[in-house]
């Protein structure tokens, strides 16, 4: 049954307007169902998974909902010494999935914990953290394809997924019904020093998983990236801007930028992207360094301290009561700011439904 929404009250943000109607898809057919008849009306659909990754107009949109609401984890035992396959409905909460299945001796999705949203949704961002990636152990996808009709698996290779991207971000071209990992039970390698300084080894290390995903969530915690209805600073998409990647000449100029700020002396966190032979050698900088230095400090305000920088973290930018455009207006301030500061144009990790950055 279709029922008008407020998509604030099916956001992160807590922001947007109205659409016109919401309905729920429980099945792959369900999805080829719905979508596939407004596709056919030409009406438009908006598919909504957590609705954590979105920044909806505060004049709503003109198109019906559809949220994905495929349940299940089905775990495949792994024969002889290969992985298990695990495949999750698209519509399960993904960090429920992870504290289930790191239980169940999965280490390898322990750094996962935390992240806000849908199952289905992670593969389309290739959502990582703590040095971990969705990519690492993704097996395949069902998916919907829009422009077919027809439901069918697709390899993760086919996903081309790299640094927070996919060939499925930004386009509408298909829905993801579930999705299939290849996973080992075992212990953790830490990648992260970060983590790794917390956990109180070396990284490259390994560690308990469930030790792991405790660490994780106090981290996640301490930068406001839990979901928690208690924490103002949890009213968020998570991070804003993604880490801006840089080729050699715009490192040169940035880094030109940074001394010329700061200091011959200055120092700066940089790490490797890899990445196709074609394009190796870019360097992935810090977005939430830059935004401090840039003169954007924590608890920083924006239009009438309706919405600011989080208080715990720089990259999450936090909705106190105020509107969307509020919060892109001070997007925006960020954004240009750190371009006079450095020459890098941060870029937004959620998807803009309806709305875009100013100028």
């Amino acid at each position: 049954m279709s029922t008008p929404v407020r998509l604030a009250d099916l956001t992160t943000l807590h922001l947007g307007g109205p659409a016109p109607a919401l309905s729920e898809a429980h099945t792959a057919d369900d999805v080829k169902r719905i979508v596939g008849q407004a596709d056919h009306t030409g009406t438009g659909v908006l598919v909504l998974g957590g609705g954590s990754n979105l920044v909806v107009a505060d004049a709503g949109i003109d198109v019906p909902v559809v949220r994905i609401a495929i349940k299940g984890v089905r775990v495949e035992p792994a024969t002889g010494s290969g992985p298990a396959r695990v495949t999750i409905g698209a519509g399960e909460n993904w960090d429920e999935v992870v504290a289930q299945l790191t239980a169940d001796g999965f280490g390898a999705l322990a750094p996962l914990s935390g992240i806000p949203g849908s199952s289905g949704a992670t593969p389309v961002q290739n959502v990582g953290a703590y040095g971990t990636e969705i990519a690492e152990m993704l097996h395949s996808v069902t998916l919907y394809d829009r422009p077919s009709g027809a439901i069918f698996s697709a390899p993760a290779a086919d996903l081309q997924l790299r640094y927070r991207s996919s060939t499925l971000r930004g386009t509408q071209r298909g829905v993801i019904t579930d999705i299939t990992l290849e996973l080992t039970r075992g212990p953790v390698v830490v990648k992260y020093a970060e983590l790794a300084r917390t956990l109180g080894v070396q990284p490259g290390a390994l560690a308990p998983a469930q030790r792991v995903r405790e660490a994780v969530l106090d981290l996640r915690r301490a930068k406001g990236m839990v979901l928690d209805p208690a924490d103002p600073d949890t009213r968020s998409v998570g991070s804003f801007f993604t880490n801006p990647i840089l080729d050699a000449d715009q490192l040169a100029r940035t880094d030109r930028a940074i001394r010329d700020r700061l200091g011959t002396e200055a120092s700066y966190p940089r790490y490797p992207v890899p990445d196709e032979p074609a394009r190796a050698g870019r360097v992935k900088l810090s977005a939430a360094w830059l935004i401090e230095r840039a003169g954007f400090t924590k608890g920083h305000p924006g239009p009438g301290g309706r919405v600011s920088i989080s208080g715990k973290h720089t990259l999450a930018l936090v909705n106190r009561g105020g509107t969307t455009a509020d919060l892109l207006a001070l997007a925006a301030q960020i954004r240009d700011g750190v371009e006079a500061a450095f020459g890098v144009r941060l870029e937004p990790e959620p998807m803009l439904i309806g709305v875009q950055l100013p100028g």
